[in-house]
């Protein structure tokens, strides 16, 4: 890699101008890659021979990821970039673009009419922490960014619509968590880090608005936790008191409260949804460490509830 000082100025000049053109012009799909062109590409497992014009269909798939239309969106434009960040095909400058792009729409506070653009920013972003995971590209102060920036809008979604006949997915606690899990996994994430990803899930276990979760938001949100707990930083006594957390009826006097009314109703449902689904993920790993950790304490939890 380049050093950080050089690195930094030439990737800040570099993302400027492609961010400016990515949000002003916001072609999608662009002249480059019509969609006969992309469905062509998918078709062909997204093999594009020259280097070049491979960074620009990623740098162009981007705009496409707040399309209203759910086959562009997570069809061909979700769909390309995993394929493209998997398949390991772009370049570490593109790959950091992607980054600067995503993590700007991440945190943007304008309006999103549609509501896809943050929740799939998300999901694309999980892909990038994933790469930069398995072989490192960004820098500690980078990663530091990531984690505040997915924790913080892990912690705000408010809006919790998954799948919508016609619009397809959302999924925004789902897709950040996936983000969440994948910062998790890296074990160039620290202690204190990692207390900030768990914060962040845990926020979301029960959700506001007497919501039910019912698209799997559950099994998505246990797995920073249990990935977090894989990582060993912190012991049994902290994981006691995060399972108690999660467990306690506050700000219900007890669970048998919960059956008096829709939003009691929906704590109970999204507890125990979240409690069943990290004890099956812990025993699907049957890691000792892992079960030493959590096996007990989401047994005990969930015998106790209603």
């Amino acid at each position: 890699m380049l050093s950080s000082p050089l690195r930094h100025w030439l990737s800040g000049l570099l993302i400027t101008c492609c961010t400016c053109a990515a949000v002003a012009q916001s072609d999608c799909p662009s002249a480059e890659f019509p969609v006969s062109t992309l469905r062509q590409l998918k078709s062909q497992g997204w093999a594009v021979a020259d280097a070049d014009r491979r960074q620009a269909l990623a740098l162009g798939l981007l705009a496409c990821l707040s399309h209203p239309d759910p086959d562009l969106r997570d069809g061909l434009a979700f769909e390309g970039m995993s394929a493209l960040l998997r398949g390991k095909l772009l370049t570490t400058p593109t790959q950091y673009q992607v980054y600067r792009i995503l993590l700007a729409q991440l945190q943007s506070n304008a309006t999103d009419a549609h509501g896809f653009a943050k929740p799939f920013a998300a999901l694309v972003l999980s892909e990038i922490a994933r790469a930069d995971r398995l072989q490192p590209f960004l820098e500690p102060a980078d990663r530091v960014t990531l984690v505040s920036a997915a924790a913080t809008y892990v912690r705000d979604v408010t809006d919790y619509r998954g799948f919508t006949t016609g619009e397809g997915w959302r999924h925004g606690v789902a897709h950040g968590a996936d983000l969440l899990m994948q910062l998790a996994l890296n074990r160039a994430i620290t202690g204190e880090q990692l207390d900030a990803i768990i914060q962040a899930a845990q926020a979301q276990i029960v959700p506001a608005q007497s919501h039910f979760y019912i698209y799997g938001e559950s099994d998505r949100l246990a797995r920073p936790i249990v990935y977090a707990a894989r990582r060993g930083q912190r012991d049994a006594a902290y994981w006691q008191r995060f399972v108690d957390a999660v467990a306690s009826p506050t700000p219900l006097a007890n669970w048998g409260d919960a059956f008096g009314s829709q939003t009691g109703l929906a704590q109970l449902h999204n507890t125990k949804s979240f409690l069943r689904a990290t004890l099956s993920l812990v025993n699907q790993l049957n890691d000792p460490a892992v079960t030493a950790l959590l096996a007990q304490p989401l047994t005990a939890a969930l015998t106790q509830l209603p």
